[in-house]
């Protein structure tokens, strides 16, 4: 198991588009991906529970992996954190 924190680096903060992009990585992995705002913990392959997670600018996100492709699954959710999911 892999556990990374980051921060949401965009202002818009986590919406439609940068969930697309978090389910679309995801899915090209084989390990479960979660991502965790505070106590709530959604799967990372769900575009409705990354939105409802409701993370704005500057929320730390806790990215979960589990599995056999752990580390560079949890490598690529964060390189998205850090680029600002391509959006500024």
């Amino acid at each position: 198991m892999v556990e990374k924190m980051t921060v949401i680096k965009n202002r818009a903060g986590i919406h439609a588009r940068p969930a697309a992009l978090i389910v679309q990585t995801a899915g090209k992995f084989k390990s479960k991906i979660h991502l965790q705002k505070g106590d709530d913990r959604i799967n990372a392959k769900s575009i409705m529970g990354i939105i409802t997670l409701g993370a704005g600018f500057q929320t730390e996100i806790k990215i979960i992996t589990d599995g056999e492709d752990e580390v560079e699954a949890a490598e690529a959710i964060d390189r998205l954190f850090q680029n600002r999911f391509e959006e500024e």
